[in-house]
């Protein structure tokens, strides 16, 4: 069946707002950020810019402020992407069974996502006051002393942890549960007629079916919680004595607090290779072999 010229050109017509949008809200920041990352702007009359080349970068690497903002980063990924994708892939496998009234801990499970970050940082906030907070409240029932939370350099980043990921586990949940769904049920049959116990038709049959879907998950997870930013910015400020200061947060506060673009811009470029690094490990070891 011959295709008209114009029926081939709607599909792209469509592609089209989609494409301007990428170039507009994706690349170009990105390529702005990278060319500004080697300027300096003089604020003042005229907004004078001037092209340093890799004296920003020069800068931020003889930074301590940076590169402890960089560890903190590090260990921020490091814990809260295995615990967000680990409870997500629990939760989802617990709501996968066909049960009676199990769309409602669907649902219950999935609505914290549905709540801004910003307002779900403010509730916690409130919540984890370490004098009239109610998670305080709560554990002193039970003897437990009353904990700082927030304003504890030993439990702030821990805290924050917490609140990315009882907004974010439920999200990642849907997208498990969606390939839990796709696998066929003929599989899981012919395994216990054979006498496979859970644990073998787990790794055997559930976990090779879903390796693409977990490596979106976690791909798509950790971009995100590389570039979080809402808890730090309303809750602790990066604080206590540095203990949540991450980068995004650290390029946040060089550009529009110190004022100095050229500087946050190169912190930027800084934490996008370091994601790529990520997201290229992961690839490189959950490539599927299909």
């Amino acid at each position: 069946m011959l295709v008209s010229r114009k029926e081939r050109i709607i599909p792209y017509l469509f592609l089209f707002p989609a494409f301007v949008g990428l170039i507009l809200f994706k690349l170009y920041p990105i390529l702005h950020a990278m060319i500004s990352s080697f300027q300096s702007v003089s604020f003042g009359a005229g907004n004078r810019v001037e092209w340093v080349g890799f004296e920003n970068y020069a800068f931020i690497f003889q930074d301590p402020t940076f590169w402890k903002a960089l560890r903190v980063t590090l260990i921020f990924t490091l814990l809260v992407n295995p615990f967000q994708i680990i409870v997500a892939f629990i939760l989802a496998l617990l709501v996968s069974q066909n049960l009676r009234g199990i769309n409602f801990f669907r649902t219950a499970f999935f609505m914290p996502i549905t709540v801004s970050l910003a307002i779900a940082s403010t509730m916690w906030g409130l919540m984890l006051n370490p004098n009239q907070g109610l998670v305080n409240a709560m554990i002193g029932l039970v003897g437990i002393s009353p904990q700082p939370f927030l304003t504890s350099p030993n439990q702030a980043l821990l805290s924050i942890i917490f609140i990315a990921s009882w907004r974010g586990v439920g999200y990642w949940m849907i997208f498990l549960l969606a390939g839990l769904q796709n696998i066929p049920t003929e599989l899981y049959e012919s395994a216990m007629i054979d006498g496979a116990r859970a644990f073998s038709i787990f790794r055997a049959i559930t976990l090779p079916l879903m390796k693409r879907t977990i490596t979106f998950v976690i791909v798509a997870d950790t971009t995100r919680n590389f570039l979080l930013f809402e808890p730090m910015y309303i809750l602790t400020g990066g604080g206590p004595q540095g203990s949540t200061n991450i980068l995004m947060f650290e390029a946040f506060r060089n550009v529009f607090i110190y004022g100095d673009r050229g500087v946050g811009n190169a912190i930027v470029m800084v934490l996008l290779a370091l994601i790529l690094i990520f997201v290229g490990i992961e690839f490189r070891f959950l490539r599927s072999e299909a």
